[in-house]
């Protein structure tokens, strides 16, 4: 989802460059000092050098790998080389290499992409914290970035940690890994054991990263023994899939999955047809598949596009080793290895408006027919009752709306009743479910909730620079950033989402099903349109994809 909109500010894209996340608002705290007496910190493999923001210090671009480039392309992350002296880290690492996609999604979320260079030597995290070597335990908060399996960084500009740092009392940790073809291209049905962690290793570089917060952790006032994931579409499919990893078990204590999740993993025989036509696409036949760690990594991104739809075909493989039982993470229950783990998910009310191809101007009955069946995969009599139920659900919606809810539904509402029932059916850990519905004024409301939106309230970043593109510039916007941070922080530092200005938040049951609805107004719903629920879940299953529960 990089550069998705052509004729972003450049002094907004100066500001990402340089790794410049900073709440503008907090006077002389947006002065970040990098200087003699910036703040310092050890590590497991050397000194860093951080820069503070007021009482915040902020470390980016901190290696947890070692490079992944040549002989480590495709292999389980390395421990990064140690270093002497003292190593900068005020800018944000290299992203992982990934395709640039032109005008995928909405310009008022793609300007506040990190726009710093690709490069293998991707394997950094960034750190937000308000102590350093005092003792304090505090939360850590280990956010997972979106973009799917393919693309993304963890320095984007609404992921800033300095406002929950400096507010909330916790530490912030954003990770960068290895995406699409690097992260997850499964080549062992090709090249044999050598590949084996092959269509995982970006997983397993979070494992890696994870391990280097239990080891360092208490460097930066955090608690290794209280650590929560967070991560929001692709990211919250990162965290549901390293809840079913044993690799990652007992490096988390908590989970939040926003906008996203992990329900069935890639089988070994599609994972492998794809790296066949990767294969193809660079004239290559399976036994010169040892030269995949030579090239330059701009050749595999563009046989990724030469191949069209299976090239961008990437995430979690079930190879037996990282992925190990079932259909994946959460199909067709939930993962034992994480059933006490407490997990709190949810979903917007028009994720789809996210995405350019998303109608939002006037559409006609027979549009609205037309744009459901094809959504749904659906005849026209079961399109027909569906669109029923949601006009008499939502009376005052226009034609447009319907279906932008409709589809927002079928793609992650639907979802996160199900995953949310499985989570609660293991009777060991409480689910939490949210629905956000606070929409943005932005073209004039045309966008209603879409994915991402969200985000910039989770981490009370409101103000950041591009913030105000994409929710708005009200005043009422701050009461709910605060409810929302705090019930965020909150979770992390006990497993219980309450706090001020929200209904008490119950755990999500199959008798109840409560659901906190985030708006202007929040309140606590025992399972809102629970028709529409049923019938969108008996289409995923029979339709195949997710398995009966």
């Amino acid at each position: 989802m990089k550069n998705a909109e052509k004729g972003i500010d450049v002094d907004r894209r100066r500001l990402m460059a340089a790794g410049g996340m900073i709440a503008v608002g907090l006077a002389m705290e947006s002065i970040p000092a990098i200087a003699a007496d910036a703040p310092s910190a050890k590590t497991a493999y050397g000194e860093i050098r951080g820069a503070a923001y007021g009482t915040v210090k902020a470390f980016k671009g901190v290696p947890y790998g070692a490079s992944t480039d040549g002989g480590n392309r495709f292999m389980p992350p390395q421990p990064p080389a140690p270093w002497t002296g003292l190593l900068d880290t005020t800018e944000l690492g290299h992203q992982s290499p990934q395709p640039m996609s032109e005008g995928a999604v909405i310009k008022e979320e793609a300007i506040s992409n990190d726009q710093t260079p690709l490069g293998e030597d991707c394997l950094r995290l960034n750190i937000w914290t308000a102590g350093l070597r005092d003792g304090g335990k505090r939360p850590v908060m280990v956010w997972l970035h979106g973009g799917g399996f393919t693309s993304g960084s963890g320095g984007d500009v609404h992921y800033d940690g300095t406002n929950l740092a400096r507010k909330r009392d916790v530490v912030v940790v954003t990770v960068n890994h290895r995406l699409n073809a690097f992260g997850y291209l499964y080549l062992a049905g090709i090249g044999g054991t050598k590949y084996a962690d092959s269509g995982n290793v970006g997983q397993l570089d979070i494992v890696a990263a994870l391990r280097w917060i239990k080891d360092n952790i208490a460097e930066f006032g955090g608690d290794a023994a209280n650590v929560t994931l967070f991560g929001q579409s692709g990211g919250g499919g990162k965290v549901t899939t390293l809840m079913a990893m044993p690799q990652a078990a007992g490096l988390f204590h908590r989970a939040i999955a926003q906008s996203g999740l992990a329900f069935k993993a890639i089988t070994a025989e599609q994972a492998t047809d794809t790296a066949k036509q990767v294969l193809a696409k660079l004239n290559l036949t399976p036994n010169q598949v040892d030269q995949l760690q030579q090239m330059p990594f701009q050749k595999i991104l563009d046989a990724m596009k030469a191949a069209g739809p299976a090239g961008n075909r990437f995430g979690p493989v079930m190879d037996g080793r990282s992925l190990v039982s079932g259909n994946g993470p959460l199909d067709p229950v939930a993962p034992a290895l994480s059933a006490d783990v407490p997990l709190l998910l949810g979903s917007n009310l028009t994720e789809v408006t996210f995405f350019t191809a998303t109608p939002v101007d006037p559409i006609d009955d027979a549009t609205l027919q037309a744009d459901v069946k094809r959504n749904l995969h659906t005849d026209d009599a079961e399109t027909g009752r569906m669109i029923a139920l949601y006009k008499r659900d939502y009376p005052d919606a226009s034609n447009v709306r319907l279906y932008q809810i409709i589809a927002s539904d079928n793609w992650m509402t639907a979802n996160v009743a199900v995953a949310a029932e499985r989570k609660a059916a293991q009777g060991k850990a409480p689910a939490y479910v949210y629905h956000f519905e606070k929409p943005t004024p932005v073209r004039d409301g045309k966008l209603g909730v879409p994915h991402t939106l969200e985000i910039c309230y989770a981490f009370d970043n409101l103000d950041v620079p591009t913030a105000r593109d994409i929710t708005g510039s009200g005043k009422e916007r701050y009461a709910l950033a605060d409810r929302m941070s705090a019930a965020w922080t909150n979770f992390a530092r006990t497993g219980n989402p309450d706090a001020p200005g929200l209904p008490h938040w119950r755990p999500y049951s199959p008798s109840d099903r409560a659901v906190m609805i985030f708006n202007d107004e929040c309140k606590i719903v025992a399972d809102p349109h629970p028709e529409m629920r049923k019938a969108l879940i008996e289409m995923h299953v029979r339709q195949g994809q997710i398995s009966p529960g």
